[in-house]
């Protein structure tokens, strides 16, 4: 059986997608002002055709959906591909229990990758994006990843308690929106993940951002896209990144920046892999 906190992470979905839909966006008229925004539920389960109560105990937690009515209500919540495989997600997994899953290692084969680019910024996350391998450039871009206890050395936990990530990152707030959306897709994917859970909480605490992000209940599946960075070594920079999954069902994910060949941002990439080459192994610029 579906786990509780499974269903009620689906309700809370659910709940938060519906209060983005205004009657007009559906198809249904308008009524006048209402007190709160969004549509009522008895619209979305006329919409879905299935009862008032049938819907609220959807949103309550109290029901484990079928396959069909999830489709139905993809449809009618007007949900994104991201969205979709994250109410599935919620509604598929089972086992109550909060599972510790095994300390991720990184993969030979990507070692051996990170240690061969010398020119390229690369790092390795796995579950709950966390940093399992980087090469020299990437600590010299991002941070040196070394001197985190391993414990800690996750991306979205680095980006939101290391006060130099602010500054690094030029639009600090879309980069730590995004990577907390991944992290949303990360719960739906793995939900009696202790450490993730654990994670969240910690962040929520300490962070109002985040604790507001995590509330919006997004989800992103996002592999590509470009950011403009402040570096104190390199200057401005505006490079792209890409992130490519490492085999099927590894978890294990590649993320490489580049930059646009003969441009100012990949003349600074050249001017930080010389600096980072002569720092030996002390490659942290920030």
């Amino acid at each position: 059986m579906t786990s509780n906190a499974h269903l009620r992470e689906l309700g809370e979905l659910l709940k938060a997608r519906r209060s983005e839909l205004s009657p007009r966006t559906v198809g249904l008229p308008s009524t006048g002002p209402r007190r709160v925004p969004g549509l009522r539920r008895d619209e979305v389960a006329q919409l879905a055709s299935i009862s008032t109560g049938y819907y609220t105990c959807l949103e309550q937690g109290r029901v484990q959906p079928s396959g069909p009515i999830l489709q139905v209500l993809t449809r009618v919540l007007h949900l994104s591909d991201d969205q979709r495989d994250q109410i599935f997600e919620l509604a598929s997994k089972d086992s109550a229990r909060p599972h510790r899953h095994r300390v991720q290692k990184v993969q030979p084969v990507l070692q051996r990758l990170l240690d061969d680019l010398t020119s390229t910024p690369a790092v390795v996350m796995g579950r709950r994006l966390d940093v399992l391998a980087w090469n020299a450039l990437g600590a010299a871009l991002v941070t040196d990843f070394s001197r985190i206890p391993e414990k800690h050395r996750n991306h979205v936990r680095i980006l939101f308690t290391d006060p130099a990530m602010r500054t690094l990152y030029a639009d600090w707030d879309r980069t730590a929106r995004l990577c907390v959306t991944m992290l949303r897709m990360e719960a739906a994917r793995y939900p009696q993940d202790a450490r993730l859970a654990a994670l969240v909480g910690e962040l929520s605490v300490q962070d109002d951002d985040f604790r507001t992000w995590w509330g919006n209940h997004r989800a992103a599946s996002v592999t590509i896209g470009a950011k403009a960075l402040h570096h104190p070594i390199a200057g401005d920079l505006t490079l792209h990144w890409n992130t490519l999954a490492v085999g099927t069902g590894s978890d294990q994910h590649l993320t490489v920046w580049t930059a646009e060949p003969g441009s100012p941002s990949d003349e600074g990439l050249r001017l930080l892999a010389s600096w980072a080459a002569g720092n030996g192994g002390n490659v942290s610029a920030t």
